[in-house]
């Protein structure tokens, strides 16, 4: 199995604020309504950072495009929350991290691709595997540079 996350490493809480406009916008055409300033807010709040145990970890490759995480986008990574079926989790299996959703087939653990390219992997007996966090947020930047 190809690596696919990159580990950034922790994240520590801030005391930033950005102003927060309290108004959906459009993906169509622009909306006259765009000056309604609500409150500032935080990103630690929006991305849910409960620092020390939020970490950032950095995508590559196509495995999870299913569920919108794409090459060079940064994961919001909780190593507070305990894993479950259902959650998309950074893995270490056999000395590789990566980006996957677990699931469970009968008793068996199972570590799921959002893309029908690729296969999933059961963890087998004599596999080194741990959950290294629960991805809870996804961060993509446009611009680069």
């Amino acid at each position: 199995m190809k690596s696919n996350a990159t580990i950034l490493g922790p994240i520590s809480e801030s005391s930033i604020e950005l102003p927060f406009y309290n108004c959906r916008v459009p993906a169509g055409f622009p909306s006259p309504a765009l000056d309604h300033m609500d409150q500032p807010l935080s990103l630690d709040v929006l991305m849910h950072v409960d620092a020390p145990h939020t970490y950032l970890v950095l995508a590559s490759g196509d495995s999870m495009t299913g569920v919108g995480i794409y090459d060079d986008d940064v994961m919001v990574v909780s190593r507070k929350l305990d894993a479950k079926p259902g959650h998309i989790i950074i893995a270490f299996l056999n000395n590789e991290h990566c980006v996957k959703r677990l699931a469970k087939r009968g008793e068996q653990f199972v570590l799921e691709s959002e893309n029908p390219l690729y296969r999933p992997r059961f963890i087998m007996e004599g596999d080194e595997f741990d959950v290294w966090g629960v991805v809870t947020g996804n961060l993509r930047r446009f611009v680069h540079g």
